[in-house]
């Protein structure tokens, strides 16, 4: 006689119709006392007790009421429903992007149970063929979060995701910056289109482009105070961008920053001619307040910046395939770095918190020769008071007086002023009084 299994033990069947052994255990109660069950079946009966093992097993483990069959696929959406709450939607939209363009038709099909690091070193050196080093990473945070989810919900034992690491990828498309003739190339193709003061803007003082689609025109000073002392430039405060909370990349990214004459005078003719897109559109105008708007007052999206910026870099004699909007901050960098600004100075406009960002990613062309305060000389020494011009210009550097030449000759408008005509300026610092001078 067979002997019957103690209870708790589960219980083994032959079932005729489907030709295999059944393995049954009792899992535990749901609310209104029913019992919950969970089975198994195998071809042979040692298969199926094998699998009621397993069952009793992860009982004794609290994982019994999780699926067997719960997917990677079901686990990465899970994660994509409810571990993203509060992101902002071109997250979401990213993150699903690789989930569906990667994750899923590798491994969504795999059960999360049977899932091995193994499969999962296999896969990620699969996409380190093709892919790049960061969006490597950013697949490995994904697939790793959401089988950590899973498992705090009972699905899975444990994460083999997080036994393994992420393998080196592909290089990435490397930031550039433009010269200073390409910037010039730049600004002279812009003038006739909508985006000339945008542009002028992000090459000139520095601003991220997501700070300048949210910038209104009440944080917009085009006048200063010329009368101060000293002088207060015209200036615009970056107090907000255009991220989900609407608050700046970081705290040091809200600033006030001073324009140079050309941003003056682009933001007055971009003023203008929005006066008149305002009027041209009548009822379909949308006042946001805003200094960069559709040609309905809408505000601009990422896509929309794209698009004007290539048709003048393709103005420009440039190819607009090679250079993002983001570049032209980089640009920014690298020609004050290259006019010998402090970089202390560069990353204090720039917004970042320390010069880490500013010295490693951001600045493309190092130039060893340091002018002191040569940004700021305009305002300080007024081009009517000649005497102290001269004076500051005596007390550089026979190299900071060459890096004055060269911003005078490729941003006029800006530092021609603080440069002495030949007959005004002397030899140089230390020269040597003539015999019989005074």
């Amino acid at each position: 006689m067979t002997k019957r299994r103690s209870r708790g033990d589960g219980g083994l069947h032959w079932d005729e119709k489907r030709q295999r052994w059944i393995a049954t255990a009792t899992i535990g109660y749901n609310a209104k006392g029913k019992r919950i069950t969970r089975k198994a079946s195998g071809r042979t009966k040692t298969e199926a007790k094998d699998k009621l093992k397993e069952i009793l097993r992860d009982l004794d483990d609290g994982l019994a009421i999780a699926p067997h069959g719960y997917t990677v696929t079901e686990a990465v959406t899970t994660w994509l429903k409810y571990g993203l709450r509060g992101r902002d939607p071109e997250t979401v939209k990213n993150y699903r992007y690789q989930v569906e363009g990667h994750i899923i038709p590798n491994l969504g099909a795999r059960k999360l149970r049977e899932l091995s690091a193994d499969e999962v070193d296999e896969f990620f050196t699969e996409l380190s063929l093709t892919l790049s080093t960061r969006t490597l990473r950013l697949i490995y945070s994904i697939l790793n979060r959401s089988v950590r989810m899973a498992q705090a919900r009972d699905k899975v034992k444990r994460n083999v995701v997080a036994l393994c690491d992420v393998p080196p990828g592909q290089d990435g498309r490397p930031s550039k910056a433009l010269t200073l003739e390409q910037v010039e190339a730049v600004l002279d193709a812009s003038e006739s289109t909508p985006m000339h003061a945008y542009i002028v803007l992000s090459l000139l003082i520095g601003a991220r482009t997501e700070e300048l689609r949210a910038l209104v025109w009440d944080e917009v000073d085009l006048i200063g105070k010329p009368d101060a002392e000293p002088v207060v430039l015209p200036s615009i405060s970056v107090l907000r961008s255009v991220r989900r909370d609407g608050d700046t990349k970081t705290s040091k990214s809200r600033r006030t920053l001073a324009m140079p004459t050309r941003c003056v005078d682009a933001l007055k003719a971009h003023c203008v001619h929005q006066d008149a897109r305002r009027k041209l559109a009548g009822n379909r105008w949308q006042e946001h307040g805003l200094v960069f708007a559709s040609e309905v007052g809408t505000p601009l999206d990422s896509h929309n910046v794209r698009r004007a910026f290539r048709r003048v870099l393709k103005a420009a004699g440039l190819d607009p395939k090679d250079w993002t909007p983001r570049e032209m901050r980089h640009s920014f960098v690298s020609v004050l770095s290259a006019s010998g600004v402090r970089i202390e100075d560069i990353a204090r406009l720039v917004g970042h918190s320390g010069t880490a960002v500013t010295e490693t990613v951001y600045r493309h062309q190092i130039v060893p020769v340091m002018v002191e305060a040569a940004t700021a000389m305009d305002d300080i020494f007024p081009t009517d008071r000649t005497d102290k011009r001269l004076a500051a210009w005596r007390s550089l550097t026979e190299e900071q007086q060459e890096a004055m030449r060269v911003l005078a000759r490729t941003m006029p408008e800006r530092f021609a002023a603080l440069v002495p005509d030949e007959g005004d300026s002397d030899p140089g610092p230390g020269a040597e009084s003539e015999p019989g001078a005074a």
